[in-house]
């Protein structure tokens, strides 16, 4: 039998023709189209799929954000030329099975028994014996003998000579049609579970995306898909007792509407945590509510525990707030007043700023997101506190270690902590240019100082930097605020800076004491950001804090004296601001403190903030205060029919390939003939795969054969021959009459 990586031979008259069913049909088109698939797959797993496309313009850029959207490699699996690839593998890999099984099977069928003496002769595994008796006694002997090594055989008598042809294995063949059918079985489960039905819906009854935001009650039926859709991936997301019967299938520009034949009722979104504070379960107790018969079906969704009904499997895919309901209370970012005001806003809405905070009309506060924990790892890279994380400097050989080996391990010290409740909101301001905050809701201790993280960021892939504010006694940024207020008030620094002058010199010496109190209110008035001669930065913002000092001192200070007069000015202000807070503390009706460790840290902690808060960018503080929290759960809804498909073409993949390696196909032969000696028996074994074991199966087979026929071989030669390593180029492995081979 001849197999061969050419095609089909066409007698059609068009060249053309001929050569193109000649290359659709050949092995060699079939494996290209394999790698090129393969090569296509490797790119949509690397790459991600369906992301909205300002995510890839912000990782590629614009120029090449285009040109891979161009090509469909955000929507791989669903492209037309992976379509038309995998096309073209069904239709090569078929035309491969339906000109080279028909081979396979006669093959199988066949019990080559036209060899001849000369033939068997001709093969390397060989041997000869002369046995006593009759012709017909050894033919029985050597027919059971057959029948107990697993051999199949016919008897043939020809030319007044005996011939046993058997063979064992031979289903061997069946393996490579297994494994090229699974190939095609595979494709097609994947064409029934891709996109292509759902774009020849598009195709043949104008069914179009809708990119625009409407209730979806209210999508006319040609962005709509109908219960009976044979195929479908799409997404429903549903809060906590709250019902949906549709499923949003995203598209390059827009998204179709899903019809179910059943609703979606969450009742509970359910999280279990490990002792670390780290989750270890997500799940789902749902309703499914039937559409035609109105029954209700109780089950729970976890993650990698589907649940499926009507041919439709329900998979816990994430989870989001539902619209939480936030109770808060808004601290002013800027002026002489530490007043606040309740501020209260729901997630996924919106509230408007004017009339909760003066001077601020035409701003929104947008709330994104609720987390009622949050699992932080709070070391940076040398083991110490870090809320931000902040690396340390590697060496190469920690570089390597960090990324070969376990995948779970970090070289990395870590410190998890539930660092508690936080809400994430957005500023927008009547331009539309908006700001993110991440705000937590308690303290956390952030190198031996318990501290209010307030984080802020202007693009979405950026990481969030975070606003320290010192948390008070009481546990709270009330301190920090009057304290902030206090110094914007310009009574305040004056007064402020007429204490410290008093405090630090000597009261004989006025004219010492009136030049540090007058540069006292000058450090004081810059750090507040009220001094107009260093100019505004943009977006309105004050311009003080430590930037303020620096720049002051770039300017007025010759650049020899700027290190001294730098360390003069902050030990002036860390002094002044001691004051500050103690006259903040009495306009709030409160004791003064009493000079300490903890007392400096916090004074120290609040410049940090103050200068910080400059660069935060919002005129509020919003300080979580209470909240009722609503989970909603999002599904990813399935409906498959090429799993099963695919499932028979991966069991027909492992047949074929465990056929193909562990079954060996071996023939065996006897000629028997009348001599003057006796019967002699010609014996020649064949395999379509020379092993060391074939070799060795051989000797065992010609020394049983000896055995059950009471004979040597007649040639001491030809045994030895027969039982050598050695080849012989010019003897044929299965006979003559394989003339194909």
């Amino acid at each position: 039998m001849s197999v061969t990586t050419s095609g089909l031979q066409s007698k059609s008259r068009q060249r053309i023709a001929r050569e193109l069913i000649e290359l659709l049909s050949s092995m060699r088109f079939a494996i290209a189209m394999l790698v090129i698939l393969a090569i296509a797959s490797i790119i949509g797993t690397v790459l991600t799929q369906d992301d909205p496309y300002p995510n890839y313009v912000n990782q590629f850029g614009p120029f090449w954000a285009d040109i891979f959207r161009s090509l469909s490699l955000y929507t791989v699996y669903s492209a037309w030329w992976f379509m038309l690839i995998l096309g073209f593998l069904i239709t090569s890999v078929s035309l491969c099975v339906i000109r080279n099984a028909p081979k396979m099977i006669a093959d199988t069928k066949s019990w080559k028994d036209k060899v001849r003496e000369a033939s068997l002769r001709a093969f390397h595994h060989k041997g000869e014996f002369v046995a006593q008796g009759s012709r017909a006694e050894a033919a029985a002997t050597l027919s059971q003998l057959s029948g107990k090594l697993g051999y199949r055989f016919v008897t043939r008598e020809s030319d007044g000579a005996t011939l046993i042809a058997a063979k064992r294995g031979a289903m061997t063949k069946l393996g490579y049609i297994s494994a090229h059918l699974a190939i095609v079985i595979i494709c097609i489960g994947g064409l029934l579970d891709s996109n292509l039905p759902i774009k020849l819906q598009m195709w043949l009854f104008d069914k179009s995306p809708i990119s625009s935001n409407t209730v979806i009650n209210d999508i006319p039926p040609e962005h709509r898909l109908s219960q009976s859709n044979p195929t479908f991936r799409g997404y429903a997301w549903v809060p906590e007792g709250q019902h949906v019967s549709t499923a949003i299938l995203n598209e390059p520009n827009g998204s179709l509407i899903q019809d179910l034949p059943f609703s979606i009722q969450l009742d509970k979104f359910i999280v279990d945590y490990y002792t670390t504070g780290m989750p270890k379960l997500f799940a789902s107790d749902i309703v499914v509510i039937d559409h035609k018969t109105g029954q209700r079906i109780p089950a729970r969704v976890e993650v990698n525990k589907p649940f499926e009904y009507d041919g439709v499997s329900i998979y816990q895919s994430s989870f989001q707030d539902g619209g939480s309901e936030m109770k808060m209370t808004a601290y002013p970012m800027s002026g002489g007043s530490a007043k606040t005001v309740p501020f209260d806003g729901t997630i996924g809405s919106s509230t408007p700023l004017t009339g909760n905070v003066p001077g601020e009309d035409g701003q929104t506060v947008e709330f994104a997101d609720f987390r009622a924990i949050n699992v932080e790892n709070i070391t940076n890279g040398s083991g110490q506190t870090d809320a931000r994380g902040v690396a340390a400097h590697q060496t190469l050989q920690q570089a390597f270690d960090e990324r070969l080996g376990s995948g779970a391990k970090t070289s990395r010290p870590l410190d998890l902590h539930n660092v508690g409740p936080s809400v994430q909101y957005k500023v927008r301001d009547k331009d539309g240019q908006a700001r993110e905050y991440n705000n937590y809701m308690l303290p956390v201790e952030v190198a031996g100082d318990r501290v209010f993280l307030a984080g802020m960021r202007t693009n979405p892939d950026d990481s969030f930097r975070y606003l320290r504010i010192p948390a008070d006694e009481g546990g709270t940024v009330k301190e920090w605020m009057n304290l902030r207020a206090a110094l914007e008030n310009p009574a305040t620094r004056a007064e402020a800076a007429h204490r410290f002058a008093q405090r630090s010199v000597p009261g004989s010496n006025q004219e010492l004491q009136q030049h540090l109190e007058e540069s006292a209110v000058r450090v004081l008035t810059l750090f507040a950001g009220a001094d107009s001669s260093l100019g505004t930065p943009p977006r309105g913002q004050a311009f003080g804090g430590f930037q303020a000092i620096a720049t002051f001192i770039d300017h007025s200070v010759p650049k020899a004296e700027q290190e001294k007069a730098a360390g003069l000015l902050l030990r002036m202000l860390e002094g002044a601001m001691w004051d500050v807070w103690q006259l903040s503390r009495t306009q709030a009706g409160e004791a003064p403190v009493q000079p300490g460790d903890a007392s400096s840290r916090f004074v120290q902690n609040s410049i940090n903030a103050i200068s910080d808060s400059f660069l935060y960018g919002s005129p509020v503080y919003l300080q979580l205060d209470s909240f009722k929290q609503v989970q909603a759960s999002v599904f990813q809804l399935t409906r498959a029919p090429g799993k099963k498909v695919v499932y028979l073409g991966s069991l027909l993949l492992v047949l074929g390939i465990f056929s193909m390696f562990y079954v060996r196909e071996r023939r065996l032969w006897f000629w028997l003939k009348d001599t003057d000696r006796g019967v002699n028996v010609v014996m020649a074994m064949s395999s379509a795969r020379k092993t060391f074991d074939f070799d060795k199966e051989f000797k065992e087979t010609r020394d049983a054969v000896g055995a059950v026929l009471g004979a040597k071989p007649a040639d001491d030669s030809v045994a030895s021959a027969a039982s050598g390593g050695g080849s012989h180029p010019a003897a044929p492995a299965t006979g003559p009459q394989d003339s194909n081979r």
